[in-house]
């Protein structure tokens, strides 16, 4: 089974605020109830996920409500004390518009919502290996799909202030 995907439309700005404001981006249950390797731990379906979550931390684009339920898993991530993996297994796999703030979901709504993210981890990481489920959870494999994730993030900032 495939993540739930966002399908950005052209509504008007307050039919677009209302979909962000209920859109569950990812989910690692859909993943791990899915087309899931059983040859593979549970823990491989978190991966892809918690590599986003880090890379919302590390830009600080996350919500307050975020920052409040997960100020210590912040801290800890920022410290790389907690691995991707670890951070999205706290959090139940979870990826929706609640842990990000305004500029955070507005951007993961057109990146990781509308399949660019899904694209570039697909080019970067997961290149020959039978699946996404097959990538590493590693600092190395965080910092290669960042600064790819880094490039998309302004040139979309780019894009929104003309």
């Amino acid at each position: 089974m495939k993540p739930i995907i966002a399908i950005v439309k052209p509504h008007c700005a307050m039919e677009k605020k209302a979909d962000i404001q209920k859109t569950i981006y990812d989910n690692a249950k859909s993943h791990f109830l899915g087309n899931f390797p059983d040859s593979l731990p549970i823990e491989q379906a978190y991966v892809h996920i918690g590599i986003y979550l880090g890379w919302v931390i590390d830009t600080g684009l996350y919500s307050e409500y975020f920052e409040d339920e997960a100020s210590n898993q912040i801290f800890r991530f920022k410290r790389r004390e907690i691995s991707c993996t670890i951070l999205s297994e706290i959090w139940d796999g979870y990826l929706g518009y609640e842990l990000f703030n305004r500029q955070g979901n507005m951007f993961t709504y057109y990146y990781y919502g509308g399949g660019l993210y899904r694209s570039d981890y697909d080019e970067i990481l997961v290149k020959t290996l039978p699946s996404i489920y097959h990538v590493t959870d590693s600092w190395e494999n965080y910092d290669r799909i960042k600064v790819r994730i880094d490039m998309r993030f302004q040139d979309w900032r780019r894009l929104v202030s003309q």
